[in-house]
């Protein structure tokens, strides 16, 4: 049974797909109350939806793999309620100096030849230092040269500091809004909804492919998650990459004790990302190992086209790779083989 937070809304709220699309087709955006409306379809239907969407944009049906290295652990001023990362919560992660460049691309040699076709370097900073970006650029060359996709992760950009990860051949740039605007002050203090905004607009404007998405799970509500897919969806163009995360609480962290999403709420998730973001890769994050083999596979179903791969995300588990490739060969799934990222501009 659906906590109180996702209680399912009475049936005659519910508009049809074509009605949807009208009003979206005349409006330009998606509004929140056509999202929930999606959410509060029935699950046969929201499922047959999300699979038209998919097969529509990504008719092979394959499932993207990329590998994240935290290049830089721990030791993040920031309070961000869900991060093990933060220097002010008392967890199990230490503060750690930037990996060196041989180091990293050790890394993404071994991702290459497990598979992973995107290569994403992670740092915990609020925001980088010059001296910081020259590094970060000698790792995106480095990676690059083997081929893969390149993605990064390093806070709060300035447009130059945009325009020189783009220079050095940086494909994708990740900063997740997380979560509504309303619901963002009760997990965050030190950076505002703006900040990230303004970010994801340095990105575009420095011309690179934008990686953006959220935790759910953290005690919003239905509404708010829906608020928060509208903010992605509505983001001209939306981005390329939508990474949906399961809270995975981590002891020491304000959201230590937060109780879990049911699950079929996530993959309900999953399946309205997918029809309001149909050209997105979207991603299945963290949170895979607690959601297990049956609802990952259920969020297959619903349009979840790329996963994170490997033994470890930045600071929590991962699925081992060899069971992956099990999972997606039991369901019968391919894998993206192509090294070329998919841009919507």
């Amino acid at each position: 049974m659906l906590d109180a937070q996702t209680t399912e809304k009475p049936l005659t709220l519910v508009k049809s797909k074509a009605n949807l699309r009208k009003e979206v087709d005349a409006s330009g955006e998606w509004t929140v109350a056509q999202i929930e409306a999606l959410f509060a379809l029935p699950f046969d239907q929201l499922m047959f939806q999300a699979q038209e969407a998919h097969k529509a944009h990504f008719p092979e049906g394959d499932v993207e793999l990329a590998t994240l290295l935290s290049i830089k652990t721990g030791g993040c001023p920031e309070d961000c309620g869900y991060c093990p990362q933060a220097a002010r919560y008392d967890t199990d992660v230490k503060a750690e100096k930037l990996m060196g460049l041989e180091e990293v691309l050790e890394a993404a040699k071994a991702a290459k030849a497990a598979g992973s076709n995107r290569f994403c370097m992670g740092a915990a900073w609020r925001e980088p230092k010059d001296r910081d970006i020259e590094k970060v650029t000698a790792m995106i060359k480095g990676v690059k040269a083997l081929g893969l996709e390149t993605c990064a992760t390093l806070g709060m950009l300035e447009p130059d500091q945009a325009l020189a990860l783009q220079e050095a051949g940086l494909d994708f740039y990740n900063h997740n809004l997380d979560t509504s605007e309303d619901f963002y002050r009760s997990v965050i203090s030190t950076r505002g909804y703006q900040d990230r905004l303004d970010t994801i607009s340095n990105v575009r404007a420095a011309g690179m492919s934008v990686c953006c998405g959220g935790i759910v799970g953290m005690g919003e509500t239905r509404e708010q998650r829906a608020a928060f897919l509208a903010r992605l969806a509505n983001l001209s163009p939306y981005p390329e990459s939508v990474p949906i995360n399961h809270l995975v609480p981590v002891a020491g962290t304000p959201l230590a004790d937060q109780k879990p999403l049911d699950p079929l709420e996530f993959v309900r998730t999953i399946a309205v990302a997918r029809i309001t973001m149909p050209k997105a890769r979207v991603r299945l994050s963290a949170g895979r190992q607690q959601l297990g083999r049956a609802v990952q596979a259920m969020c297959f179903l619903a349009g979840a086209n790329s996963i994170f791969y490997g033994e470890q995300l930045l600071t929590t588990g991962n699925p081992e790779a060899e069971e992956d490739r099990k999972l997606l060969a039991e369901l019968g799934l391919k894998t993206k083989q192509s090294f070329k990222a998919e841009v919507l501009v």
